[in-house]
């Protein structure tokens, strides 16, 4: 049932937010920081959770994949309304934080694409399956 799907994201979301406030005052900040985050992993992890044992019927599973799927455009919503031109006069911290996210993310993504191309003998940004055939 997809009203399964909405409980679990409120359930996870008014925890990503009790947590996100407190490590905003855990690092002395008057924010909450990273509690969409936070509670969009606490969603993939309660999915997984509960498929693993056995508790969620299939109509629910595909609830939460719905609500799942619809946080990104959430989140990047909820991104958009904060004061950009207010962190630009701040100083050259917010720049510095993101243009270090940026690179950090991208060596991630590609030790992750090194890691999966080492370990399975296969590229997945060339176009090969799993079983190494060429893809269409």
């Amino acid at each position: 049932m997809v009203i399964i799907g909405t409980a679990l994201l409120a359930a996870c979301y008014l925890l990503g937010t009790v947590l996100g406030d407190l490590l905003g005052v855990l690092i002395g900040v008057k924010a909450n920081v990273g509690g969409v985050g936070i509670a969009m992993i606490l969603l993939v992890a309660a999915q997984h959770y509960l498929r693993d044992r056995g508790w969620l019927s299939p109509v629910s599973e595909k609830g939460i994949t719905f609500w799942a799927a619809m946080y990104i455009p959430v989140v990047v919503a909820m991104a958009s309304t904060q004061n950009v031109l207010v962190a630009f006069k701040s100083g050259p911290v917010a720049l510095l934080a993101a243009a270090g996210s940026v690179v950090i993310c991208a060596c991630v993504i590609s030790l992750i694409n090194r890691t999966i191309q080492r370990r399975n003998g296969f590229a997945v940004w060339q176009g090969e399956s799993l079983d190494g055939e060429p893809t269409a």
